[in-house]
């Protein structure tokens, strides 16, 4: 069971932000509508009832989304400085050919392809996008130990691991095993040079991450944010700016209790299918969507 199912970004211009992963990631559309008014309360962003919504599933046609809402800029917005979703990261066949493409595109590289110390399996680079998202574009070269992880079936292919940012990494760990059900998977100290950068920190600076995982299934992970990091400002009553919600599949949806922001119901739509569907609201506000499984 993969429970990954689609990460929603607020965007100033859906139609403009899905040309360009088109275009550059090989995307295609499924879906574009609006927001109905009762899914924009149960994420407790009324403002978000009858924003522009299109859909994006990858060229290998497999069933993990991007969701582009529109919304308002929020100006304050500074990526990888304040706490929540914080990042996508996606597959790809070959990461020096990502970059070579990238190099050409209006994504604009921020962390060129590395190698990570202790972690020879994956090989990622990270960009930036026009809406001031962040998405890695990592080269899966082997499985881990405990976990296994996707190959791209296509140059850039799917979805598969988002990250949240946090101010107390441990609350949040021990949240998503409360409320979700889920198991930490592997916590560990690494040079991550892109968050020293953001931070003006020395390089060689060591910073704690962890995975969430279900079984062999790893599909999150939770960074611990420095000291000066924020909350993410973000207009009243809409959803946060940049990657605004995580969606997940869950096996076991009715053994999870409350709180929910609304009682879950049953939802159409591509991502939804017709299942029941609710969203909690994590540690530091992050918006975390969950829809039953079979």
């Amino acid at each position: 069971m993969k429970l990954l199912r689609a990460a929603t970004l607020s965007v100033t211009d859906p139609p403009a932000t899905a040309q360009r992963y088109v275009e550059w990631f090989d995307y295609r559309i499924v879906e574009d509508g609006r927001v109905d008014a009762d899914l924009a309360r149960s994420w407790g962003a009324p403002g978000a009832s009858e924003r522009r919504c299109i859909t994006l599933a990858p060229a290998s046609g497999a069933d993990l989304y991007l969701r582009l809402i529109a919304g308002e800029e929020v100006e304050t917005y500074q990526p990888l400085r304040t706490f929540g979703w914080a990042a996508l990261e996606i597959c790809v066949q070959d990461v020096l050919a990502a970059n070579e493409r990238m190099l050409r595109s209006p994504f604009k590289i921020i962390g060129p392809p590395r190698e990570i110390d202790g972690l020879p399996a994956i090989y990622p680079m990270q960009v930036m996008g026009p809406d001031r998202e962040i998405v890695y574009l990592t080269q899966i070269r082997s499985d881990l130990p405990l976990y296994d992880l996707p190959r791209a079936a296509t140059f850039i292919d799917k979805l598969f691991i988002l990250v949240l940012a946090c101010s107390d990494l441990d609350a949040s760990l021990a949240w998503f095993e409360r409320e979700t059900r889920l198991s930490l998977g592997r916590k560990l100290e690494i040079v991550y040079t892109m968050l020293a950068k953001s931070f003006g920190l020395p390089p060689t600076d060591l910073h704690t991450i962890a995975t969430v995982t279900h079984g062999r299934d790893v599909f999150l992970e939770l960074d611990q944010y420095p000291r000066q990091a924020t909350p993410r400002p973000m207009h009243p009553g809409e959803l946060p700016p940049g990657i605004g919600i995580a969606t997940l599949k869950h096996p076991e949806f009715e053994l999870l209790q409350g709180p929910w922001i609304q009682p879950p119901t049953e939802r159409d739509g591509v991502i939804y299918q017709g299942r029941r569907t609710g969203t909690k609201r994590a540690p530091d506000g992050s918006l975390l969507e969950i829809v039953a499984s079979d």
